[in-house]
């Protein structure tokens, strides 16, 4: 029998904690329960299997966004964040720190759900050392501009050979455009793909992927080579890809 993923729940209302806790236990996910960073903190020092963390933004102390940025400092766990329905600031911060997704409040349970199955069918990449079965499979590095994605070990490496780190969501990103080569990609289409969810009035949640990807591979957004944006289209990978 498969073990139950474990989940991280942070939120400093109890009353969430619980709601949240007991729901997701109920889907068969083992569910650890936190009201601030610090307890969230030692949390992750005592355990190293965490399968995803639900954050909420507005924490008393640092806040989410903070932990955010700190968690993707040294750890590409999924981290999916809660924000009030206002805050679309707040939000895109969130995508910018590294975040993989985020939820409004109020939100449905079932949405929730979805959300994270979403997040964790494209990070469930840990049969072998970290490597899928589809991945051990392919055993592909796309090569293009210098630069080389080794899907086998989800690694991106400069054309100076050095490694750049990229999140659950910038990998999966990169090796779309890379899989679609010199096509325009319009956004509702990359949103769906990544988040499994359709576009919302307004979000610029892709545009902001767009930009920390164009920043991993120092594509100039003034002038991109790489990644170019396709006006009312989307985007579309402007460099030929090999496969090795």
């Amino acid at each position: 029998m498969k073990t139950p993923e474990h989940i991280i729940v942070v939120d400093d209302d109890k009353e969430i904690r619980s709601l949240l806790s007991e729901f997701l236990s109920k889907h068969n996910y083992q569910v650890t329960a936190a009201q601030n960073g610090d307890e969230l903190t030692k949390i992750l020092h005592q355990q190293h299997d965490i399968a995803l963390i639900i954050l909420d933004i507005m924490l008393p102390g640092i806040d989410g966004l903070e932990i955010c940025k700190k968690i993707r400092a040294s750890s590409n766990t999924p981290i999916l964040m809660l924000t009030a329905v206002s805050d679309m600031l707040d939000r895109i911060i969130g995508l910018e720190v590294g975040a993989d997704d985020y939820l409004t409040k109020p939100f449905n349970p079932r949405e929730l759900l979805a959300r994270i199955r979403a997040i964790l069918r494209r990070t469930e990449d840990k049969i072998i050392f970290g490597v899928s079965n589809q991945e051990v499979k392919k055993m592909t590095r796309l090569k293009f501009s210098g630069w080389v994605l080794d899907t086998a070990i989800r690694r991106l490496i400069s054309p100076e050979e050095i490694e750049i780190p990229l999140n659950g969501r910038g990998y999966d990103l990169l090796l779309t455009f890379l899989e679609h080569p010199q096509r325009v990609l319009s956004r509702d289409h990359l949103l769906d793909i990544l988040s499994n969810r359709s576009a919302e009035p307004f979000d610029r949640s892709i545009d902001v992927q767009v930009s920390r990807l164009r920043l991993k591979l120092g594509d100039d957004p003034k002038d991109p080579k790489l990644i170019k944006t396709i006006r009312t289209g989307g985007y579309m990978f402007a460099s030929a890809v090999d496969r090795a």
